[in-house]
């Protein structure tokens, strides 16, 4: 069959973000169907589509649906319209059968099935399509196929994929030139799944509880075909890359041992690592520490379930810093608990960081299948059946998002490295313009105080 796999997101702010999950979907289903990858942002408008379907005459569209909005109580903007548009132009010019799968898709199934009107869903890692293609393929019954789901399926959360992953990176892909040319920021994935607990994350839900761990081995060999495909940085995407210490640091050897020589980041707990950590990680290459801190205030800290103490924070960012690494903190406010006294606790406390860039996100959204669902659910903040496919975010008892958003913009005092979200349209243009004049990665180091 002919699998044309198209990625829907448009999301670029604060930059373009490769999709990542269709060169493992293609790498699943490479060896019996012919693939063909379409990315949005490389076709710059939806018209465009109608090109790629006449061209390549595909027997089944993918549609991955990465982002459901921007996560972004400043400027909350829900992605629904765009990928109705979307799938509106897909079938105008095509009778081929649609399935949805991809991250924001997992976490909406029902209302996203109900929203797009596709032929089928793919909850959870889309290896699974080859699957369905068979199914299809045969005209066999797909109700069996876990995961998989129609429009008249009840929704069921799949294990996570127990095979191999393979991944397929072509570098004469059009839409991999579309990110090499802004940014040059190619994607990397050592491991799935978190084994975290924070309530409002739904990375759990997605990959599963379980971390999976990629052989050290295949993460160096994909880094290095990224580094050959002209990739001038990479970004791992992992939920955080240090939750099983012994095999980051062992993706850390093995880059040394590989040779890669382009710089790369990830996202970190601010727990207890070893004393020379940052240290082996920095030699592999590593230049961009980016912390998911959410809060230094203990009580707060607790209340999200996070795996660390305000202290540990200050403790590993020092080491960080002392391994001359770029160094940059997120901060969540407005969860269960959060007072003018806890948020008062971090700023506070965030003016002791030092050499840093810090973002802060003044309101959490609300998601299915997470704690922080349950806890707005009990408060009568939402309904256990609601629709929160438009952004929704949880409501402090004592503090209210408006002047949560106030009170940091007071403490920022016009600092460049305080960041309220993801720094909007502004930011994003400061960034395509660097990205123009030749720099690549996130770029975020230049904001450091």
């Amino acid at each position: 069959m002919r699998v044309l796999l198209v990625s829907a997101n448009t999301l670029t702010a604060p930059y373009p973000v490769y999709p990542l999950g269709l060169d493992y979907v293609a790498g699943a289903i490479a060896d019996k169907h012919r693939v063909k990858i379409s990315d949005i942002n490389d076709l710059e408008e939806f018209d465009a589509i109608k090109d790629v379907i006449d061209d390549f005459l595909p027997d089944v569209i993918g549609v991955s649906l990465r982002n459901i909005d921007n996560t972004d109580t400043t400027d909350p903007r829900g992605f629904i319209g765009i990928y109705q548009k979307l799938i509106e132009m897909i079938r105008k010019y095509s009778e081929a059968p649609i399935i949805l799968g991809g991250s924001g898709f997992t976490i909406f199934p029902v209302e996203m099935m109900e929203a797009l009107k596709a032929d089928y869903g793919i909850i959870g890692e889309g290896e699974r399509l080859g699957l369905l293609l068979d199914a299809i393929e045969s005209r066999a019954d797909v109700s069996a196929i876990p995961g998989v789901i129609t429009t008249e399926s009840h929704t069921c959360i799949p294990q996570p994929w127990d095979k191999t992953f393979t991944r397929i990176t072509d570098p004469e892909h059009s839409h991999l030139k579309f990110y090499l040319k802004r940014g040059g920021m190619l994607n990397l994935q050592t491991k799935r799944g978190c084994s975290f607990k924070c309530i409002y994350c739904t990375y759990p839900h997605i990959e599963g509880k379980k971390l999976r761990l990629i052989s050290p081995e295949d993460v160096a060999d994909t880094a290095i075909r990224l580094q050959h495909a002209g990739a001038k940085y990479l970004f791992v995407t992992d939920s955080a890359f240090n939750a099983d210490q012994s095999h980051s640091m062992a993706v850390a050897r093995e880059f040394i041992k590989r040779g890669v020589s382009i710089p790369w980041g990830a996202f970190f707990a601010p727990t207890r690592l070893p004393a020379d950590y940052f240290q082996l990680m920095a030699e592999a290459g590593l230049t961009h520490v980016e912390f998911g801190t959410e809060s230094l205030s203990d009580k707060m800290l607790k209340s999200y379930r996070k795996p660390f103490s305000a202290e540990q924070v200050f403790q590993t960012h020092q080491a960080a810093l002392e391994a001359g690494l770029y160094v940059a903190h997120y901060f969540m406010f407005g969860g269960p608990g959060e007072s003018q006294d806890t948020l008062m606790e971090t700023l506070i406390n965030v003016d002791k960081l030092a050499k840093t860039v810090l973002f802060f996100f003044c309101g959490i959204r609300i998601y299915p299948h997470t704690a922080l669902h349950q806890i707005a659910a009990e408060a009568g903040q939402i309904s256990e059946s609601g629709n929160l496919l438009e952004p929704v975010f949880y409501q402090s008892d004592t503090i209210t998002d408006k002047k949560i958003i106030d009170q940091v913009r007071k403490h920022a005092d016009g600092r460049m490295n305080w960041v309220i979200g993801a720094g909007g349209d502004e930011t994003a243009e400061i960034v395509s313009s660097l990205y123009a004049r030749g720099h690549y990665g996130p770029l975020w180091e230049y904001l450091i105080q």
